[in-house]
């Protein structure tokens, strides 16, 4: 198999769709050895926050020389970024390597007349392949949807369960309240395992504390009110928690310190059972954790804006931190959303706040809300939107729109599947102009 034929494989998989359940992956890792039985787990579910609290953990553990695995969903500009070890993704080469008898299996399977894996259940036996084979000492986990029944749930040796903010999306699936998709989540709690979750909703930590209880597991709670002294400027944000006095970290946002509180909480638990981070290693880690697509700026002029916010709480949590940051600044919007999302509801929380709007279709198979639809539920909020054909048009629009003035702000939010291509589109401008300004400075 070359890089091709396995890129292949992944779009033949595509439309198998998500299937919740366990009997295919436990199938399919069985055939596989069950690689996922000798390595030890920070399991993560929540609805938002995930990929940012296992970006924090995971890099502190590497900083305190661990060897660290990570598996996380949606890539954001390149597939092989949904497998990590300490940092860097699968080469080409490597993950031709694990798909190939993963693909074998998943074909044997199917000539017996059972389910076929789906694409997420192949990409996650991968990931178990690929992180047993590189040795590494713990795999940060992140769920793909819900937790019970999600493939990565077919791990038995967690030695944390932890719960970023919980919150209402993909009720479709996980139910339409939030005590049913906190049961979902609270799916991924395993015997005698240390539960670590962020401060949540009363019906929520409710469920929880009641699950971690009957699994006999330990339960702490990370709470960001406890964080004091916060501090948070352009480039930097600090704050005090528990016994760690001015911590330091670059991601923005004001959600961010609420998820680093999550991974202190979480690197604490982890030192009682056999993995210590000094704390000057968790001070540097912290520090150097970044995380693409997370209140991220791409471009300087004008300021260029990535937040993955896709749902009615990450939106909220969005609109709190462009008050907080650009409280007195033009901004103007470009959002791309999937239609099985409460797309009205983002709309809601952060239309005030842009003076134009921009929509754009992001670039998934039968999920993705067309530009045109975007743009006709936006105009029931606001009255300056525009529609684009492209999100290399978004772009061109929106440097338009900012022109030469240096307080706009340009967010791009929603999708992730859309971000990606825009990173590259912005960063290429961006390299275009600094050589032309560079060949104008030499004449």
């Amino acid at each position: 198999m070359n890089y091709r034929e396995a890129m292949d494989y992944v779009e033949e998989l595509k439309p198998l769709g998500s299937v919740m359940g366990l009997e295919t992956m436990r199938s399919l890792c069985e055939r596989l050895g069950n690689p996922q039985d000798h390595l030890k787990f920070v399991h993560i579910a929540g609805t938002n926050g995930k990929g940012s609290v296992l970006s924090y953990i995971s890099t502190v553990l590497q900083t305190a020389g661990y060897k660290v695995g990570r598996y996380i969903s949606p890539a954001v500009t390149d597939y092989r970024e949904r497998f990590q070890v300490d940092g860097r993704m699968i080469t080409q080469s490597g993950l031709c390597k694990y798909l190939e008898p993963v693909r074998e299996a998943a074909k044997a399977m199917a000539e017996e007349g059972m389910a076929p894996p789906t694409l997420f259940e192949v990409e996650t036996a991968v990931a178990f392949l690929y992180f047993l084979d590189k040795a590494c000492d713990l795999v940060v986990l992140e769920t793909g949807l819900g937790g019970s029944l999600d493939a990565t749930n077919v791990i038995n040796t967690t030695v944390a369960a932890v719960f970023s903010s919980i919150s209402m999306d993909h009720m479709e699936i996980l139910g339409d309240s939030l005590e049913q998709i906190a049961m979902a989540k609270a799916g991924i709690i395993k015997n005698k395992c240390y539960v670590i979750s962020a401060k949540q909703a009363p019906e929520v930590m409710k469920i929880l504390r009641q699950a971690a209880l009957l699994r006999k597991a330990k339960f702490f709670t990370a709470d960001a009110a406890k964080a004091k002294n916060v501090k948070s400027g352009m480039t930097k944000q600090h704050f005090s928690y528990d016994k760690y006095k001015n911590l330091e970290i670059s991601m923005m946002g004001q959600f961010q310190i609420e998820n680093a509180v999550v991974a202190v909480e979480t690197l604490t638990m982890l030192g009682r059972c056999g993995f210590p981070v000094p704390e000057e290693k968790l001070r540097e880690g912290l520090v150097q954790t970044s995380w693409p697509g997370r209140f991220q700026v791409i471009g300087k002029k004008p300021l260029f804006i990535i937040d993955g916010a896709h749902n009615e709480d990450a939106s909220r949590k969005l609109a709190e931190s462009i008050r907080f940051y650009y409280a007195d600044r033009r901004i103007l919007f470009i959002m791309g959303m999937l239609r099985d999302k409460e797309y009205d509801k983002v709309i809601r929380n952060t239309f005030a706040l842009a003076e134009h709007i921009i929509t754009v279709t992001p670039p998934v198979r039968d999920r993705a809300l067309s530009a045109y639809e975007l743009a006709q539920a936006a105009r029931q909020y606001h009255d300056s939107v525009t529609v684009a054909d492209s999100v290399q048009e978004a772009v061109e629009i929106a440097y338009l729109l900012a022109g030469e003035d240096k307080e706009t702000v340009v967010i791009a939010f929603g999708s992730l599947s859309y971000l990606g291509e825009l990173i590259n589109i912005v960063e290429h401008r961006d390299t275009i102009r600094r050589d032309s300004h560079g060949r104008s400075g030499q004449n």
